[in-house]
């Protein structure tokens, strides 16, 4: 980080450990704040490589992380949550001590566990970041600065986490146009296994309850948009979500079961045939989430709620 003053880092290097569209947008939206000078990137695929120069979302493609690393004063680690591991061990010797290293990873504390096991002294570069936002569209094609306007991003610095680099990470995020919260690491997976992983875990499943079905295919056609709304986020990525999911194991599945009990209640009341309690638990959902919406500073908004978290 160059020191114009404590509080608007202006950095020299970014370097992007993959060119998807979280870190595509991310880099796209840094450029055009001008707080970065040079962008280098790395992905697996050559060809996604290239197509990220191709659309001036990076400057240079680097044939591996440590040689994007190299001198980096900025470092996003845009990978799925069970490629992080790989990427701290294979980024670690490359690493500045002075640098700052963000995830834009969906879970917390396995990308920490991950950190503290790869990256030894470096740990106090690493702030863990989670920006609530995203598309069910990945890859750098999609890519768009604008992705992170308006949207929340979640820090859960570390003990070790060094305070320029806490104080940096804030910046550069509200920056790209994110409003900012700090959390610590287990409230982070807590929260999100409720309000991100168990929705997209059942938007999965009524699919595939619905499709199990001999006329699934029938009833398909002729779904409208009230379907189309719910079952918005099941076209997302399996790879990405099979490792958060995976990742968030104990407190998905602690919310299963919380569901489980929602929904036998609405069981029990329409087996009971007991109207007026079906329309308390249907008015009870619907003014928590009229409330919801109208919430200021909530991370979604009524005109966008198509967003990736």
């Amino acid at each position: 980080m160059t020191s114009e003053s404590p509080l608007t880092p202006r950095f020299d290097k970014l370097a992007l450990i993959g060119c998807g569209l979280m870190g595509g947008s991310f880099a796209l939206a840094l450029r055009e704040a001008g707080w970065v000078k040079h962008i280098v990137g790395f992905s697996a695929s050559e060809k996604t490589r290239q197509r990220a120069v191709a659309l001036h979302v990076i400057d240079q493609a680097c044939n591996s992380v440590a040689q994007a690393v190299q001198d980096a004063d900025l470092v996003l680690l845009a990978v799925p949550v069970g490629a992080m591991q790989s990427s701290f061990e294979a980024l670690r010797p490359a690493l500045s001590a002075h640098a700052l290293l963000m995830d834009v990873g969906s879970t917390k504390c396995d990308v920490v566990t991950a950190a503290q096991q790869h990256l030894g002294e470096r740990l106090s570069c690493f702030v863990p970041a989670h920006p609530i936002a995203g598309k069910e569209l990945a890859g750098i094609d999609h890519a768009e600065s604008s992705l992170y306007q308006a949207r929340r991003t979640i820090l859960t610095p570390l003990p070790q986490t060094g305070a320029a680099q806490l104080q940096a990470a804030q910046a550069v995020w509200q920056a790209v146009g994110s409003h900012v919260t700090v959390m610590n690491p287990e409230d982070h997976d807590a929260t999100f296994a409720a309000v991100s992983h168990l929705p997209h875990l059942l938007a999965f499943a009524a699919i595939n309850a619905l499709t199990a079905q001999a006329q699934g295919d029938t009833f398909l056609q002729m779904a409208g948009p009230g379907f189309r709304d719910f079952s918005r986020i099941a076209a997302s990525d399996p790879a990405v979500w099979r490792d958060i999911l995976n990742a968030n194991q104990a407190e998905v599945l602690t919310q299963m079961a919380h569901f489980r009990t929602a929904l036998d209640a609405f069981e029990t009341v329409l087996k009971q045939g007991d109207t007026a309690a079906l329309q308390h638990l249907i008015q009870q959902a619907s003014q928590v989430r009229s409330a919801w919406t109208l919430q200021a500073g909530n991370a979604c908004h009524t005109a966008s709620e198509t967003q990736r978290s």
